[in-house]
């Protein structure tokens, strides 16, 4: 044991800086959020210590409870339309074979858009007026024009159906990745058995695909649940609120109010909600993963 210790020193100490770094870029702004969600601070006037009580302002906010319904609401038709979307597509080039590069690469194009010139484009497709894109199209087949992102009705839907066409090809990339792995013996043996397109897809590439969609899944709550740039973008929260999310009101707590204390009590609030349920997502699926 003296021996192996002694061996590992050098690599112990060229790993410290790595260590180091680590701890102070990734860990160190963690305890510094945790410590200032304890304080009353705007960054230029002294710190005041106060506890649990920036906990119980968010909690108490009439607009965290909208925040939360609009969060929730986008998750549930980000996951209705946008989570099938990919696999489907990922499905349809698998079956292309040799000619699908040309699709990916118009799949992924989406993604190398910069999100802002994106959602500046997207405005201007959203244009409630008449003359609109979106309404230009409706309109040539009978249908009136839509208010898009000036209706509560239709702001959180229209977001949806951008973030759908901006984030796809990240799924579609990791999904056709884990096809490779698929053996082709088993494409052929379903064609000799007469399978058509729809039973390959059901019986062959989804159970191979089975534990890549759940963490997908997994990481697609995570990531709608924190929304941020298309709503302040898009509509700054608006229309009457409804498009402020979660993290939308805390930045509204640190740069429109000036209160960092409260920012970060939320911040961490939602931190802890999204790990209760990764954890609870990782102790139900676990079973049926592994299957």
């Amino acid at each position: 044991m003296h021996r192996r210790f002694r061996a590992g020193i050098p690599a112990l100490l060229f790993a410290l800086p790595v260590l180091g770094i680590f701890l102070l870029f990734s860990w160190g702004p963690i305890v510094k959020g945790l410590v200032m969600s304890l304080q009353k601070t705007n960054l230029v006037d002294p710190v005041q210590w106060v506890g649990l009580d920036n906990f119980h302002y968010v909690l108490t906010d009439p607009a965290l409870g909208q925040a939360v319904g609009n969060t929730l609401w986008f998750t549930f038709l980000a996951l209705l339309f946008g989570f099938p979307l990919p696999i489907l597509l990922a499905a349809f080039m698998a079956e292309l074979r040799g000619r699908s590069w040309a699709y990916t690469v118009l799949a992924y194009l989406p993604v190398i858009t910069p999100p802002v010139v994106a959602i500046l484009l997207w405005r201007f497709f959203f244009d409630p007026s008449a003359t609109g894109l979106f309404n230009t199209v409706l309109g040539a087949v009978g249908i009136g024009p839509q208010p898009w992102l000036n209706s509560p009705g239709t702001a959180i839907p229209s977001i949806v159906l951008e973030a759908t066409w901006a984030g796809a090809g990240n799924a579609v990339i990791i999904y056709l990745a884990a096809l490779t792995s698929v053996r082709a013996d088993l494409y052929e043996a379903a064609e000799l058995d007469g399978a058509g397109v729809l039973r390959r897809v059901w019986h062959v590439m989804l159970p191979h695909l089975r534990g890549v969609i759940l963490i997908m899944l997994l990481l697609q709550v995570i990531g709608t649940m924190q929304l941020f740039t298309e709503p302040l973008l898009f509509t700054g929260g608006g229309p009457q609120g409804s498009t402020t999310t979660v993290l939308l009101l805390i930045y509204n707590y640190a740069f429109v109010n000036g209160d960092y204390g409260a920012a970060t009590a939320l911040s961490v609030l939602l931190a802890v909600a999204l790990a209760v349920l990764s954890a609870f997502f990782n102790l139900a699926t676990r079973r049926w993963s592994m299957e």
